[in-house]
């Protein structure tokens, strides 16, 4: 099956407001989806409802990743499963050094995957691999989970995870605000090293700049909870052009 995931007429409301209205989408293997869209149009919802944060509710529709429905599934279940979220606005936990974390996070999934657990130094060979290709700096393995990082930072962070974790399916919700022009082409640059025809991405965006570094293959807009357009790379440069009015 080339379907890794398939939204059919979903429909969310958060706090009894609904969010996505009939939301359809198809993403196959070795594609790159951009969604774009104005504020408030259902960008983050869709990434949150993938993820499986509790406190959207879906309310009609279905959603299945892997030919399995997702809905069925928890939060760490969907990321066991290979499905990996870049959060807009990562959280910070103290008290917790990130390398610790990436090594628990990744081991947990390597025996879900029937593999054995990475001692110390087999870790850090795999964890040095995956800051190389995300270029994250040296000091974020001694550092505490995002605790004092700038929003660049837990940006670059979060492609670092993605790197290690090697996900199916990465949703990177709005990666690329609050980074630099060099930080981008990293993002764009790791996203490219990468893509594989067994894996996908979707990116979440307002901006062009993040698609001239990813060349994406479909571009929707979505629009007060639906997909209202598709097209390819040459949607977002009309977008960026003249507005989603």
């Amino acid at each position: 099956m080339d379907n890794l995931l398939t939204i059919e007429d979903l429909s969310v409301e958060t706090d009894g407001q609904e969010i996505l209205q009939g939301l359809c989408l198809t993403v196959k293997k070795g594609e790159i989806h951009a969604i774009m869209g104005p504020n408030g149009s259902g960008k983050s919802t869709l990434a949150k409802v993938l993820a499986g944060h509790p406190s959207y509710q879906v309310t009609k529709g279905a959603i299945f990743f892997r030919g399995e429905s997702l809905l069925n599934l928890t939060p760490e279940e969907r990321f066991l499963k290979g499905l990996f979220m870049s959060f807009q606005y990562p959280v910070e936990v103290s008290g917790v050094a990130n390398s610790l974390f990436l090594k628990i996070s990744l081991n947990t999934q390597r025996t879900h995957q029937g593999l054995e657990p990475l001692d110390e130094p087999s870790f850090l060979a795999h964890l040095d691999q995956a800051m190389t290709l995300s270029a994250a700096p040296p000091s974020f393995k001694e550092r505490h989970l995002n605790q004092g990082f700038s929003g660049g930072e837990k940006k670059k962070n979060e492609i670092l995870q993605m790197a290690l974790f090697q996900p199916i399916l990465s949703v990177l919700d709005e990666t690329d605000s609050g980074l630099d022009i060099d930080a981008i082409r990293s993002v764009g640059q790791a996203v490219r090293q990468m893509r594989k025809e067994t894996n996908a991405f979707i990116l979440i965006t307002h901006y062009q700049r993040l698609l001239n570094e990813i060349q994406p293959h479909f571009v929707h807009v979505l629009d007060r909870g639906k997909i209202v357009q598709t097209g390819g790379p040459e949607l977002a440069l009309a977008l960026e052009q003249t507005g989603y009015r």
